[in-house]
């Protein structure tokens, strides 16, 4: 099993390796007040994808800290039941 997955990431290496030489090519970005940015297609797909992953981290933070709390709330919880199950004669 561990042949198929380093297997299909060098065939995903190899795909995407030949996506960024096949696009190399200068795009220019236009923004708002007149700001141009001007790179390689696979430079600037690479970068808006990391913003988008960034972002999509960002967004999912604030439920992982409340889960975190939750279930630390909850082995509280249950630590307290057993102590009283435990002193009960």
């Amino acid at each position: 099993m561990r042949y198929i997955g380093w297997l299909l990431q060098l065939l995903l290496f190899i795909i995407l390796l030949g996506f960024a030489l096949k696009n190399g090519q200068p795009v220019t970005l236009h923004y708002f007040f007149g700001y141009e940015w001007q790179s390689s297609l696979v430079i600037a797909l690479l970068l808006f994808f990391a913003v988008g992953a960034g972002l999509g981290i960002l967004a999912t933070l604030g439920i992982w800290f409340r889960q975190r709390r939750e279930i630390a709330r909850m082995r509280r919880e249950i630590a307290d039941l057993k102590k009283h199950i435990d002193a009960q004669p």
